[in-house]
């Protein structure tokens, strides 16, 4: 499994189900809206820092953006 896939399409899922943009997040998080577009791409590798910034700009816990979401690849 390739996490930073997993943390991608959970980040993207839980941002479009809180009925955010990336730009609205950028602003929450202070994390790049170019960055979030490659998280949710999987192409950035998060730190811990990074995944906990964004778990308090969605409202959600840390473990959300890692918890396995049935596909394998």
């Amino acid at each position: 499994m390739d996490m930073r896939k997993l943390v991608g399409r959970n980040f993207a899922r839980l941002r479009q189900k809180k009925g955010l943009t990336q730009e609205a997040v950028a602003e929450r998080s202070g994390i790049s809206q170019q960055y979030l577009s490659g998280l949710e791409r999987g192409q950035r590798n998060p730190t811990v820092i990074t995944l906990y910034e964004l778990a308090r700009a969605l409202g959600v816990s840390p473990v959300d953006l890692l918890r396995s979401d049935g596909n394998t690849d």
